[in-house]
């Protein structure tokens, strides 16, 4: 009962801004040897002065060295390691486990001040522990529970027009869980911030289905679940660097769907192939049938990360809702330590995301982003969408700046946005975001 009261206090507190099976393996560095360097001199001190100095150089670039492991640690390949990974959260790692929900002497808050969530690749979750469950009986193995919640506050600069707005990323709660088998997993996932074109209850269940994992390298899913169109448009939530998403990703994808994914993922390349009901937000039973396709090669994947991560991909997403539509793209996206930089690029005739057009749009965005230190990342954006190539001066350009302040990796950070937007067809704007992202 302490902790629903304290769950229910963490989302109600003031927002700032806000919110799988492969098992991705950390990079890890050689060992090094511990190099002891003898001072042999025994007549001038001039000379232990200046070997003592030289010791005190190479100490402090070995601390550096050691310092920066976190970036290896970090990486993540592609969206499979990303969106599937809170399953890894129901391995068995200690079997003498007998107790799902250990209580600790300290009190609740005392152990998520000390939790280490490092990791920002990957959601991470302040409650993982707390709410897991693992049972004896039945045919379920283990579940976890968790919540997220994702505000922010929007100042808007409209020539001489000034407004503040709170908008709510996303407001969410589920359960994932594996079966006895330990092949088979299951999500279940609701939404509760209301939407526009739907009822509330259409968009009430977002993830809905059972996935299967007995063929390596596979994941077979069945039931409502992301539509991977577009790189960043089938991304999950909780890992987008920006408060908003770009252009593209936030019209033409961003949704899910029912039918059958098949997800497969190798050292030096991942896809994504689904047939689906071209519904979306549960408003007809079927309204037409659906392909959505994307592969992403991974040139560097065997080299254990030395040259950093290579991603180039591209994917189809067409099908018929009342009208036919096509969306086609392509990315591109290279890490190495502590740099990031990517380009994705979309072109539609016709686009089925949280609504469905007949307008022929296309746009890009390409991003550069550099972690200063583990918890505080800088990022900046350039985001072109033209909405109708039909229509002469429509275009629609974002400028973005950011910084991305993780306190508990994921699962409790801090944004701040600048957007300034260059419309041709209308006045341009400037807005400042604040955001607070919570998982709980």
């Amino acid at each position: 009962m302490r902790i629903a009261v304290i769950i229910i206090a963490i989302m109600l507190a003031p927002p700032v801004y806000a919110f799988g099976k492969p098992k991705p393996q950390d990079i890890q560095k050689p060992e090094k040897q511990e190099i002891i360097h003898l001072d042999v001199s025994k007549d001038s001190s001039s000379d232990k002065a200046s070997a003592n100095h030289e010791n005190k150089f190479k100490r402090l670039f070995k601390d550096d060295a050691q310092n920066t492991d976190w970036v290896q640690k970090d990486f993540t390949r592609d969206n499979v390691d990303t969106e599937f990974s809170i399953f890894d959260n129901l391995i068995d790692h200690d079997t003498s486990y007998d107790h799902p929900f250990k209580i600790e002497k300290e009190s609740l808050f005392g152990r998520i001040y000390h939790k280490k969530l490092e990791r920002t690749s990957i959601p991470s979750f302040l409650l993982q522990d707390e709410l897991t469950f693992k049972y004896k009986k039945g045919p379920i193995d283990k579940v976890q529970f968790y919540g997220a919640y994702q505000g922010n506050m929007g100042f808007d600069f409209t020539g001489a027009d000034y407004d503040t707005d709170y908008g709510f990323g996303f407001m969410e709660a589920g359960v994932v869980g594996d079966f006895k088998d330990k092949n088979t997993d299951f999500k279940l996932q609701f939404n509760f911030r209301p939407g526009e074109n739907r009822t509330y209850l259409q968009g009430l269940v977002t993830d809905a289905y059972i996935m299967n994992t007995r063929i390596p390298h596979h994941k077979i899913i069945v039931g409502n679940s992301r539509n991977q169109v577009g790189f960043e448009g089938g991304m999950g939530s909780y890992v987008v660097p920006f408060a908003m998403r770009s252009q593209i990703s936030r019209t033409f994808g961003n949704t899910r769907a029912l039918g059958l994914r098949i997800v497969g993922d190798y050292d030096l390349v991942d896809y994504s192939l689904a047939l689906n009901s071209s519904d979306r937000f549960f408003k007809e039973f079927f309204p037409g049938a659906e392909f959505t396709g994307w592969v992403n090669f991974k040139p560097l994947g065997k080299t254990d990360g030395r040259y950093g991560t290579l991603v180039l991909g591209g994917g189809l997403n067409a099908g018929h809702n009342d009208t036919n539509y096509t969306v086609g793209g392509a990315y591109a996206s290279y890490r190495y330590k502590k740099f990031m930089t990517n380009f994705e690029y979309a072109i539609a005739d016709g686009y089925n995301g949280t609504y469905i057009s007949t307008d022929k749009a296309t746009g890009f965005y390409t991003t550069v982003a550099y972690r200063l230190t583990q918890k505080l990342h800088i990022l900046a954006r350039y985001d072109q969408f033209d909405p109708n190539r039909d229509v002469a001066n429509n275009m629609r350009r974002e400028y973005s700046a950011g910084l991305n302040y993780f306190i508990k990796g994921q699962a409790l950070r801090l944004i701040l946005n600048y957007v300034f937007c260059d419309n041709e067809d209308t006045e341009d704007s400037h807005r400042i975001i604040l955001g607070t992202q919570i998982l709980l």
